[in-house]
């Protein structure tokens, strides 16, 4: 099993920038892939993005598509969330998740319950 930690949410305005991280531990992660999701308030948990460990494939939703990027880095071994021009649709529960075996297809990548590592989440509200 490996532990993820969250960081970097906020109260931010239409139009900021946030950078969220996830560091892990308990394993290495050469063999994990990583993903962002995120749950707003009396709405399903949803896909955010994913970053494949082992060759630094990533993807991201379509609906942030543009504006969130996802990234890691090796030596810290943390995956970040950068977010830029947010929007109050944006405000939710940001969490970090982890599989150790996941195809790379999004149809199952997508899918929050592929992934059995979660980390506790970071808030992240965005005021209009």
């Amino acid at each position: 099993q490996v532990r993820l930690v969250e960081s970097g949410g906020g109260l931010v305005q239409a139009g900021d920038s946030l950078r969220l991280s996830c560091t892990a531990s308990g394993r290495t992660l050469n063999m994990y892939t990583m993903a962002w999701f995120r749950q707003a308030p009396e709405k399903e948990r949803a896909f955010v993005a994913i970053i494949r460990w082992s060759d630094d494939r990533k993807a991201v939703a379509d609906d942030v598509k543009g504006r969130f990027s996802i990234s890691r880095d090796n030596i810290k071994n943390t995956v970040y969330l950068q977010m830029d021009r947010l929007e109050p649709d944006d405000t939710a529960v940001y969490y970090c998740a982890a599989s150790y075996s996941i195809d790379y297809v999004a149809n199952i990548y997508r899918r929050d319950d592929e992934y059995d590592n979660w980390g506790q989440g970071t808030q992240v509200t965005v005021s209009s």
